[in-house]
Formats: C-alpha cells, structure tokens, sequence
C-alpha cells in the first residue's frame, strides 16, 4: 500500500544520520516528493523528543 492509496501525502522525514541509510533511499525519497530532514549531531534523544512532539501534534489536530 502506497501512501496515495490511501488518501495521504507526506512532506517531510525526520531521520537521524545513521550510515545504514545509503544515498539511494535519499534520492527515492526526494523522487516522492518527500524532503529529509536530519537530527542533531550527537543528540542520542532526539528521536524520541521528536516522536513525543509529533504524537501530542497529532492529537492536537484530531477534532472530536
């Protein structure tokens, strides 16, 4: 299933600047339309500050 089946886009990806992401998955994303965005330099939690900020985003948006 991709993304457009489902009826929604991405715009961003937020991702850390581990080696096992080989420039390929970079140019696949940038063909999507999808731009990287990296984490700090040596900040180890910064994925989980993000993935925190993103949930409490997401909740925020829902309408009840």
């Amino acid at each position: 299933m991709d993304l457009e089946d489902a009826g929604s886009s991405m715009r961003y990806l937020i991702r850390d600047r581990d080696g096992m992401y080989p420039a390929l998955f970079d140019a696949v994303l940038a063909d999507a339309g999808i731009q990287v965005v990296f984490t700090g330099v040596r900040i180890p939690r910064m994925n989980a500050i993000m993935e925190r900020w993103i949930l409490c985003r997401s909740k925020s948006d829902r309408r009840w």
